[in-house]
């Protein structure tokens, strides 16, 4: 069985073709630009790697580029569109409607764009991608994976924000959660790397990136997430400030002006490890800026890795307890002074740092110390898997 994973954003479109045989990678691309000019760049192994520029007026555009990469003589993978079995979209935001994957039909498409109000960067795009997948690929099944799902385990304590509850029966404001796919993955992966049952462990999964979120899961089941009603809520990331008071945003409208749209720019583009810095919303760039002795950028970090702890330490206590750490997306996986910064905060928990193991990059490893109380991992994410495989178990 093959799989095209599909990841539209409002301007791009990130595509893998998988051998649910093996689970290997067959080709891998991103659309940029859509709407505007466009480029796509195509990999697949063993072949020479495929770039072109081309008009991609809209997303449907954009799946007719990749259909014909795919199918290309030089570079493509497959002879015909019939070798391709389905078609899995990430979709961020399903509410309170998906608590796993589902095949997507007329209902669960307007289920998605009820839920664009909750999510109005991602969801369009995300419906659009599956539009232009119908159009271009007629009677192919189709599955969409949410980013909330995996999160509809919480219960009301964790989910549920001290405001007046009809408020929540109106308009489902309310912790939902993102980064799904990823924290089921890399706490799938943990339980394996420890062999042991998952049912049987409490794992903190750090999401660490330009987005970042933490999240508590216990016996398999997510418990409890940083990010909340949208992404913007938890952690400092690269841009997004994170949890603040409240009462921050209407003291900004008086004191200078600002609409509430203003504000809710503020926070979401401009805050961050960026706004603290001054520097970057990069992190390697920060880290850069710190060693040249930038007070502002070690000061951005410290928060930034202050905060991830501090939310860490939360979660074992909602969990009483945890057996591991684990670290990932492209600070997660790539940071050793991150994680050792972090981690530097957990001593408490018995968890000691092997610092010769801590010094890696991008690969699979435990990094705690075998006397360490709990186990501290590094495990590189793969959503689009996570996609692949919810994909080939609801179609058999």
């Amino acid at each position: 069985m093959k799989v095209l994973v599909v990841n539209c954003g409002s301007s791009s479109l990130k595509y893998q073709l998988i051998d649910m045989e093996d689970e290997s990678v067959l080709a891998k691309g991103l659309c940029e630009r859509i709407g505007i000019d466009g480029k796509l760049k195509h990999e697949s192994p063993g072949k020479p790697d495929y770039a072109v520029d081309a008009p991609m007026k809209d997303h449907t555009e954009a799946i007719r580029l990749v259909v014909e990469a795919l199918l290309d003589t030089d570079h493509g993978v497959i002879k015909s569109m019939s070798e391709v079995n389905a078609v899995g979209h990430r979709v961020v935001h399903g509410g309170e409607f998906f608590s796993q994957s589902v095949i997507i039909d007329a209902e669960v498409k307007k289920a998605i764009e009820a839920c664009c109000d909750l999510a109005p960067l991602h969801n369009p795009p995300n419906l659009i991608g599956i539009n232009a997948c119908e159009a271009l690929m007629k009677d192919m099944p189709q599955v969409a994976v949410f980013d909330t799902a995996f999160h509809q385990t919480m219960p009301p304590k964790a989910y549920l924000y001290s405001i007046p509850y009809e408020l929540y029966e109106k308009y489902k404001i309310r912790k939902y959660g993102f980064h799904g796919s990823s924290h089921k993955f890399v706490s799938d992966r943990a339980a394996k790397i420890l062999g042991k049952p998952i049912e049987s462990l409490k794992i903190i999964t750090c999401h660490l990136g330009n987005g970042a979120s933490v999240c508590a899961v216990d016996k398999g089941k997510s418990v409890d997430t940083s990010m909340g009603f949208t992404p913007l809520e938890g952690l400092t990331m690269g841009t997004r400030s994170g949890s603040l008071d409240p009462a921050i945003v209407s003291f900004l409208m008086g004191k200078e002006g600002l609409s509430v749209q203003d504000v809710e720019s503020i926070l979401n583009k401009k805050s961050g490890v960026l706004g603290l810095s001054g520097v970057s919303s990069d992190f390697r760039d920060i880290e850069a800026a710190k060693s040249e002795g930038n007070e502002r950028a070690a000061i951005a970090l410290d928060v930034f890795h202050y905060r991830v702890a501090k939310t860490a330490g939360e979660y074992a206590a909602a969990m009483n307890g945890v057996d591991a750490v684990a670290f990932t997306a492209g600070l997660g996986e790539n940071s050793p002074k991150s994680r050792a910064a972090v981690c530097s905060y957990l001593k408490y928990m018995g968890l000691e740092v092997d610092d010769e193991k801590n010094a890696c990059r991008g690969k699979e490893i435990v990094f705690s110390t075998g006397a360490s109380k709990v186990k501290a991992i590094v495990i590189p994410t793969n959503e689009e898997l996570v996609i692949a495989r919810d994909t080939k178990e609801l179609l058999g």
